[in-house]
């Protein structure tokens, strides 16, 4: 058994680039057998009538391989309604936060407001997996960015936003007894992973990394189709590439996750030069090869891809 907890189906409006029957096709071929889509989405993922039509796409065989995200707003009736959905529907893994612009517009940039939100979450009694994209605004360069020298993506998106939003889901876990699980996703940096490590002694934290933030370091967007490789966030240089699969190695991150996020060629090398790789078509070749060649073990691959997980969400699945 495989599971990634983490990609982009699209559907909806965005149909053209990716559906959910799609990735299914894709995760078969990949050895891949539970998907867990983010709610990203046109029309986002946000009340109980967007799981209702999002779980129609979901084709009949594999009604019970699929699961979703809710994402988050500052709203609180929004807030109730997605708890609502998490205790009603099994194919809701938990909720989404986005701590700072990517794709999509789901955005929570003011840190009140996310404070806020662990604590409705907290009051609520909500004990599941709240996952977070962490990228802290105000330490964003957006002035850096220059599609026409794609090595820019990773001055622009610095992990020092990374770092900083993680050290504030942390802290908001701690100002308001949040009883849930958080989780970190796609770690681009070790000192990412570093913090992490530390919180496990007094919270419930989990984290992931991509196979692209552990397969390529940032010297790939100076290849002439450098824009093909920008995601959010970016790829890191070589040193942190190395620290990263080490802590892999180690144990210190809990799971693989693809963050399987397609567009169409001329939105990644054309405005609005968008963020995201169809990870999902490397997991086998990654798994199967890959992750040996740089010393994991059976055990610790079933562990990554499987066995952790299935323990974070075992009430789910």
């Amino acid at each position: 058994m495989i599971i990634d907890p983490h990609m982009h189906c699209r559907d909806g409006k965005q149909a053209y680039k990716e559906t959910i029957g799609h990735v299914f096709k894709i995760a078969d071929e990949q050895g891949v057998n539970k998907i867990f889509d983010m709610p990203n989405t046109n029309p986002p993922i946000l009340f109980e009538k967007d799981v209702k039509a999002r779980l129609k796409l979901v084709p009949k065989k594999r009604k019970n391989d699929y699961y979703l995200y809710i994402g988050l707003t500052a709203d609180k009736k929004q807030l109730k309604e997605a708890i609502k959905c998490y205790n009603k529907y099994r194919e809701v893994a938990g909720f989404k936060l986005y701590a700072g612009k990517s794709v999509g517009n789901l955005a929570i940039i003011k840190e009140k407001e996310q404070k806020e939100i662990y604590k409705i979450l907290s009051d609520f009694n909500y004990k599941g997996v709240l996952a977070v994209h962490c990228e802290k605004e105000k330490f964003l360069k957006p002035k850096l960015w220059n599609p026409l020298k794609p090595i820019t993506h990773s001055y622009a998106r610095p992990k020092q936003a990374e770092i900083e939003s993680i050290k504030d889901q942390i802290k908001f876990v701690r100002e308001t007894n949040f009883k849930g699980i958080l989780h970190i996703c796609h770690v681009s940096c070790p000192e990412s992973v570093k913090l992490i490590d530390q919180a496990r002694k007094e919270m419930k934290i989990t984290c992931g990394v991509t196979p692209h933030h552990i397969l390529w370091s940032n010297e790939i967007l100076k290849k002439p189709d450098g824009l093909l490789y920008t995601t959010n966030p970016p790829l890191r240089n070589n040193e942190d590439v190395k620290k990263l699969r080490k802590y892999l190695k180690d144990g210190k991150i809990d799971w693989i996750e693809t963050d399987h996020a397609p567009h169409a060629i001329n939105e990644k090398l054309f405005s609005p030069y968008l963020s995201g790789y169809p990870s999902l078509y490397l997991y086998k070749n990654f798994v199967e090869k890959f992750l040996p060649s740089i010393g994991l073990s059976k055990k610790q691959i079933k562990k990554i891809t499987f066995e952790n997980i299935y323990k974070t969400f075992k009430f789910k699945l």
